[in-house]
């Protein structure tokens, strides 16, 4: 078997590696390089199906490891994430003793941990169930059905790089009130396995009559980026729901 067969999977492996590495940094509440990986994750994600359908060596492994890669890149990574933010929210560390309260640090085998916080997790959930229907929908070639869990990922990763580099008294009381992160976790679940078919950014010729919402997007992202940085992901993603709806109807 020639080099160039492996070349894809090698690329997907590295998305996992850096999932990996993220889990653990986001476990020991490193969210910033928890992110760093993250993003190299997802930019391994982008290049090894580019890859696969340049050298034409996709398969159905691929397809798998893919998925596998994205589980832990895009769906565990997230989970954690939003279960610490949720922890935070509640000032579970601040708890000094036992109690039985659902907001309050329970003392399991020596773990301390307040159980509203596992409701993050459910994006985890959410992830693995969405990515295992992408792998049996033979639909979603030039659209997604559902939010991407790249994309969703970005979404909840951005909340501690806005608290650590945007924060203030206003953003932190909004991004560290429990009421809104498990409102958030519940619409990202819903989210990610709705039926909302959202355009995918790929470009079959480059004229902008074709492609024209895709380059309206990209262009309307870069120029949020620029001016609001982290703030900018949430109201990106916001921005593909709403671009992508108004194509649905206008395409109808």
């Amino acid at each position: 078997m020639a080099i160039k067969n492996y070349i894809p999977n090698a690329i997907t492996l590295l998305n996992l590696l850096c999932g990996s590495i993220a889990v653990i940094f986001a476990v020991y509440n490193n969210f910033v390089l928890a992110a760093i990986f993250v993003f190299l994750g997802i930019f391994f994600d982008f290049f090894d199906g580019f890859f696969a359908r340049k050298l034409n060596v996709q398969s159905d492994l691929g397809i798998q490891l893919d998925s596998l890669a994205d589980m832990v890149t895009s769906g565990l990574v997230p989970g954690i994430v939003m279960f610490k933010l949720i922890a935070m929210s509640v000032d579970a560390p601040a708890f000094s003793s036992v109690s039985n309260e659902w907001n309050a640090l329970i003392d399991w085998q020596g773990i301390k941990l307040a159980p509203i916080a596992l409701i993050g997790l459910c994006i985890t959930l959410a992830s693995a169930y969405r990515l295992a229907k992408f792998n049996i929908d033979e639909d979603q070639q030039s659209y997604f059905k559902g939010l991407p869990v790249p994309a969703n990922t970005l979404l909840i990763i951005s909340l501690p790089l806005i608290l650590e580099y945007q924060g203030n008294d206003l953003i932190n009381s909004v991004i560290l009130n429990k009421w809104f992160l498990i409102g958030l976790t519940f619409l990202s679940c819903y989210l990610l396995n709705s039926k909302i078919k959202l355009f995918a950014l790929k470009f079959k010729d480059w004229s902008f009559k074709s492609n024209a919402v895709r380059y309206v997007f990209i262009i309307l992202s870069l120029i949020l980026l620029l001016v609001l940085h982290f703030v900018a992901i949430p109201l990106i993603i916001t921005l593909y729901i709403i671009l992508s709806v108004f194509k649905n109807l206008t395409t109808k």
